[in-house]
């Protein structure tokens, strides 16, 4: 028989009877089940947030049913430590050993152990009453999830004629909705119900689904008035808003100074024109999208070696113009600032969340394709309110994507689908487009007149900073040092260029007030053929040069030359500067074939005798550039639909249409707006300044205007695009049918078939055919301001 040591029995009763390190387990055991409950409870009631997100109930409702299993287990595990208590204590009630020492050990030590007992009774019921609760909880979630699971797996595509495109649009997302995360970002899971919702809240493809909380919106609070803008007396805001860090924002900040008094006295001039009219004042984003780092920026590192400048002096004409006009500007020329003033949600390609802070934004091509990028489907909602700052121009055959595609004009930089007119050119070659522009400086009466007195009238200065211009002109250049003395502002680092003949005086790339300096001594200025349409002629020209310059014979082309082969145009360039050429022309601009040897050097001989005074043409002056951007974001909308005619009363088989508002001339040559017309539409430019024309085979719209003294405006070719406009016109169509060609409306009058436009996008002055007439309509403009009409201000 084994003895058991007295001592030893004494230590194990007291642990049994005094239970301290059993309490300790207990109150971590109760303390763990407090936190786990609040924890889960509070998973539980954070679960109210689903209403926001339909999306996560299936996670949450299975947590909860995990919470729930392990509430039973702890509940049972605290139900068997009661058991065994209670035969630990029946057990110690059995012995002697406890009889024999319960005058040592008194009873005051044994009540601790039931006091225990009762309130392990007590944890455990509680334990069991709150999984009962919790159970009745989960039940309920879980019934509501079911009904919501229910809902989102037995949503069905609505069949509603106000959205077409809705079920294509679902039949797309079950294909692709995770190809960019932007659709879960959204909540898209890939259930019916998730493309739904996402088409008709996010996007608006599809009807809004019944079942979901729609708040009711009253009658919103007419919008407060709009700030008005008010010409501003100082550019140093401007230069801030700039920045630095890159050599083209340098460049430009210096222009801005350097023209800056120029700047402010041409709008106080316009100030004091427009008489205190009001002006909304305009919100206004202008991202430089050339100059991003993700678009290469080639440009900033060739400022100082010689590369082209004339976009940058367009785009800091351009901010120094919409700031002077008193409008709300941000500058951007990175990709990060571009989606921060967006508002660009932080996932994929995702719509906006927020509407566009913006009234107006200016950008270029890359621009464009940058916003296109990153706004997702809103970008097709807010285009309209895009300028697209384009040098060579975008023509409608080109800008129209299925029309280009479809007949061979699609290019790396079309088929934008915009309206033609938003996208702004650097000289008015394609009247399709708006002409924007830039200025050059303009002087005063004083300096034209000590200009003219210091003249040197041999010396010339050759146009082109980059010896690969030089590279075959030595012929020209023998014979022009035979009269002048040649100089030039060719780029070098340390060795002269050996494309630069060593008669010529070569002064190396010079700051632009030096340039300037040269150019008013110089008599001549010539151009070698490229670059094509800069600002620099335009220099020369206001600092009393004659520019003498190549006429192309064919004339150059997307068709024929690679410089503009992939531009969206189609447009003859007959010369290095067409504008200087049709514009400005003798005796400031000569034209001639630089083949002909006795032609050019007939030129030189004659310009040397010729005394010019300098010019500058007022569209290209601070005032004319002001004048014409005011005028365009005063008139322009491009995001409303424009009237229409109104229809008649009542229809009959002789008349399908409204009678056209347009008559006869008096002398009977062309139609124009009629005064007894039964309405005038709001239209920009005014309707009074229309005159259709038709055009000779093989002539373009553009042509044809211009040969009759006027414009080509496209933006009322929805006025002469009917049938009864031939028949005014005295053409007999015996069939009339509507298409998609940008050379419509015409007629082939040797079939005598007529055409209408069927798609407005493809309206264009540009285009000609040696089968079509066109119709073309024209307008008027103001002296020296081609780009409006005389009554547009």
């Amino acid at each position: 028989m084994i003895t058991v040591n007295a001592d030893g029995k004494i230590m194990v009763r007291r642990c049994l009877v005094t239970l301290r390190p059993f309490r300790i387990f207990v109150l971590g055991i109760g303390f763990f089940t407090l936190c786990f409950l609040m924890t889960s409870l509070g998973g539980q009631f954070s679960a109210k947030r689903l209403g926001d997100s339909p999306f996560t109930i299936r996670t949450e409702v299975m947590g909860a049913l995990e919470s729930r299993g392990v509430l039973r287990r702890m509940s049972d595990m605290l139900e068997m430590l009661m058991k065994r208590m209670d035969i630990l204590a029946r057990l110690e009630n059995s012995t002697e050993f406890h009889k024999g020492d319960e005058a040592r050990f008194p009873l005051d030590r044994f009540q601790p152990a039931a006091g225990l007992m009762e309130r392990i009774q007590a944890i455990a019921q509680n334990v069991s009453d709150i999984a009962i609760k919790v159970d009745q909880i989960l039940r309920n979630s879980l019934l509501n999830g079911k009904g919501m699971e229910g809902r989102r797996d037995q949503c069905e595509v609505p069949r509603d004629p106000k959205y077409p495109d809705c079920a294509g649009k679902v039949e797309w997302m079950r294909a692709r909705w995770t190809s960019d995360p932007c659709y879960a970002f959204f909540g898209v899971d890939g259930t019916e119900c998730s493309f739904l919702i996402y088409l008709s809240e996010v996007e608006w493809f599809c009807p809004p689904l019944p079942w979901r909380n729609h708040t009711v919106a009253g009658p919103s609070p007419p919008p407060p008035p709009r700030a008005q803008a008010a010409f501003r007396r100082d550019l140093a805001r401007l230069l801030e808003l700039i920045g630095t860090g890159k050599e083209s924002l340098s460049f430009m900040k210096k222009r801005i100074r350097h023209l800056a008094q120029q700047w402010l006295r041409a709008a106080r001039r316009l100030e004091q024109r427009l008489a205190g009219r009001q002006r909304d004042q305009k919100h206004i984003l202008v991202h430089i999208g050339f100059l991003t780092e993700e678009s290469g920026d080639v440009f900033s590192p060739r400022v100082l070696k010689g590369g082209p400048l004339g976009e940058m002096v367009q785009w800091a004409d351009i901010l120094a113009a919409l700031f002077m006009l008193g409008h709300s500007l941000r500058v951007t020329v990175s990709l990060k600032e571009l989606q921060s003033h967006l508002g660009v949600p932080p996932a994929g390609n995702c719509p906006l969340t927020s509407p566009l802070p913006f009234d107006l934004i200016y950008t270029d091509y890359h621009g464009l394709q940058q916003m296109k990028q990153h706004m997702g489907l809103s970008f097709k909602k807010y285009r309209c309110r895009v300028r697209v700052i384009d040098t060579f121009g975008t023509e409608p055959a080109y800008n129209h994507e299925e029309y280009a595609t479809l007949r061979g004009y699609r290019t790396n930089w079309g088929y934008w689908n915009l309206q033609p007119s938003q996208f702004m050119t650097m000289f008015p070659h394609t009247p399709d487009n708006s002409f924007m522009g830039f200025v050059s400086e303009e002087l005063n009466q004083t300096e034209k007149q000590l200009i003219k007195a210091n003249k040197v009238s041999s010396m010339a200065v050759v146009y082109g900073k980059e010896a690969s211009i030089w590279k075959g002109k030595e012929k020209f250049l023998a014979i022009l040092n035979k009269y002048m003395e040649i100089h030039g502002t060719v780029y070098y680092e340390t060795q002269r260029p050996p494309e630069v003949p060593a008669f010529v005086k070569n002064h190396g790339l010079l700051p632009q007030h030096e340039f300037q300096q040269l150019l008013r001594k110089a008599k001549l200025f010539i151009g070698f053929g490229f670059p094509y349409e800069g600002p620099a002629p335009l220099e020369a020209i206001a600092n009393g040069c004659v520019f003498l310059q190549a006429r192309f014979n064919p004339p150059h082309s997307s068709l024929n030359h690679e410089f503009f082969r992939g531009k969206p145009t189609s447009r003859e360039v007959s010369s290095q500067h067409p504008y200087a050429e049709d514009f400005i022309g003798k005796p400031h601009v000569w034209t001639v074939d630089y083949n002909n040897s006795e032609e050019f050097e007939a030129a030189i001989k004659t310009i040397m005798r010729t005394q010019v005074d300098p010019y500058l043409p007022y569209e290209y002056t601070c005032e004319g550039m002001l004048e014409r951007i005011h005028a365009y974001i005063q008139h322009q909308d491009f995001c409303t639909t424009p009237s229409l005619p109104p229809s008649p009363k009542t229809k009959t088989p002789a008349m399908q249409s409204p009678p056209s508002p347009l008559a006869l001339s008096p002398n009977s040559t062309h139609l124009v707006w009629s005064p007894s017309a039964g309405w005038a539409p709001q239209a920009w430019p005014p309707v009074a300044s229309l005159q259709v024309w038709v055009s000779e085979p093989q002539h373009t719209c553009t042509e044809t205007c211009r040969r009759h003294g006027l414009v080509c405006e496209p933006t009322f070719f929805r006025f002469l695009n009917k049938e009864e406009v031939f028949l005014q016109l005295s053409i007999a169509c015996d069939s009339t049918e509507y298409e998609m060609n940008h050379l419509y409306p015409a007629v082939a009058e040797n079939v005598r078939e007529c055409y209408l436009q069927k798609e407005p996008l493809l309206f264009s002055c540009a285009g000609h055919h040696a089968k079509y007439r066109r119709l073309c309509p024209c307008r008027d403009f103001r002296q020296g301001q081609v780009a409006l009409c005389r009554d547009c201000l």
